[in-house]
């Protein structure tokens, strides 16, 4: 596995320390295996959703927390009343902890569960500010006329 080493970009760039710093976490990130599943889906322009695959697991025993840019979904199995003797178990009921970095301005709607799969709803909402917006321009040169006047 390669080591990348942004000392370069922090001593010639000033607010990227944050992009480097997201660049060094997504390592972390890959590392928690493929449990569960999951999908990231663009479902508008700025609406997104995450579908989770959590067969097994109820609403009590997910909890899902937003602090600062990072979505963390987390399942933890309460343990089971009674003895139960399997002869095979295959749906998995062990603990899991998934996070997803989450860029500016995203905002984390709503989510749901049906059917063994968990949904998370995101919206990114950019300022007024950063939208997009068409200047008019205004005929011939009204400052000119300003300053004759």
């Amino acid at each position: 596995m390669r080591h990348v080493d942004f000392a370069p970009l922090y001593r010639s760039t000033i607010g990227f320390d944050r992009l480097a710093q997201l660049f060094d976490s997504a390592a972390g990130f890959e590392s928690e295996g493929g449990y569960p599943p999951y999908n990231i889906e663009r479902v508008a322009d700025n609406e997104y959703r995450i579908t989770m695959a959590v067969a097994g697991f109820a609403e009590d025993e997910i909890n899902i927390e937003v602090k600062d840019t990072s979505l963390s979904v987390k399942g933890e199995k309460k343990p089971e009343d009674g003895e139960r003797q399997y002869l095979h178990r295959g749906i998995a009921a062990r603990s899991f902890e998934r996070r997803f970095q989450l860029a500016d301005f995203v905002e984390v709607k709503g989510a749901s569960l049906k059917d063994g799969i968990l949904s998370v709803d995101l919206q990114r909402n950019l300022p007024e500010r950063m939208k997009p917006r068409t200047i008019a321009i205004s005929p011939g040169n009204t400052q000119a006329k300003q300053l004759a006047n």
